[in-house]
């Protein structure tokens, strides 16, 4: 067994592939085959009014002094040369941090699901069902906040595309890079999302390709970044000017 095997046994389910095309393949606000899309960039203009310019949110950005003397081991848990917020907080998390309790327990459980207790999650297959996620959800900011980082993990620009304009996922080998484990993925995320269950069919492929605790692994990965989603929404997170919207949206 290769390490790529391994690492999808202990990670991620899937669902197998179907030779008809499932409704919850394409999300509602999809863009068609033919769109044309060109990522814009973030201008000062475009940051709605009630937006604070620290933390580009609708609330302040935490600071560590503002907290009171027990909950500022949990700042320091998120901020520190060691964490990926080593220069601060931002985006969701900055959020969190205004119930520092939920983000004592949401963090390292956001760790845990993007790399694993040991850092070896297979992060190709980890952001390929985040970018799902967040076509799935209309999520411009995880959207573009993820874009690079699955280019940057191995996602073929097929597979990006593919995921950005919502087109069905195709049921062979016909799009580089995307087998039976990223087919698994992209089909597995939508349904969750979609659908008011995982069907049958996909439950036992998923079983079958990743075992009992990559299908928990994966259902957890996908509701932590519905609650990203919530997050986001409810405090208006904004991605700074100067950065790039690659998502489509209506």
């Amino acid at each position: 067994m290769t390490l790529r095997h391994l690492t999808l046994a202990i990670f991620i389910p899937a669902l197998a592939a179907c030779g008809t095309t499932n409704p919850v393949d394409t999300p509602a606000a999809a863009q068609t085959e033919n769109a044309i899309f060109t990522p814009r960039e973030v201008m000062p203009a475009d940051i709605p009014p009630d937006i604070q310019q620290d933390s580009w949110a609708r609330l302040p950005r935490v600071t560590r002094e503002s907290l009171d003397p027990d909950d500022q081991p949990v700042f320091d848990l998120i901020v520190n040369p060691d964490s990926r917020y080593a220069t601060g907080l931002r985006g969701p998390i900055g959020m969190w941090m205004y119930s520092p309790k939920m983000a004592e327990h949401f963090f390292p459980a956001s760790t845990y699901l993007r790399y694993g207790a040991d850092g070896t999650r297979d992060q190709r297959l980890t952001e390929l069902a985040i970018l799902t996620a967040a076509r799935a959800l209309d999520s411009q900011y995880e959207w573009s906040a993820h874009e690079t980082l699955g280019r940057n993990a191995g996602l073929q620009e097929e597979i990006i595309e593919l995921l950005r304009y919502g087109r069905p996922v195709p049921t062979a080998d016909t799009v580089p890079g995307l087998g039976e484990p990223e087919r698994t993925v992209i089909r597995l995320t939508r349904e969750l999302i979609g659908k008011p269950k995982l069907s049958s069919e996909v439950f036992v492929t998923a079983q079958r390709l990743f075992g009992n605790k990559g299908l928990v692994d994966l259902a957890g990965l996908i509701g932590h970044y519905t609650t990203v989603n919530y997050t986001l929404k409810t405090f208006d997170v904004q991605r700074p000017p100067g950065s790039q919207l690659s998502l489509p949206l209506p």
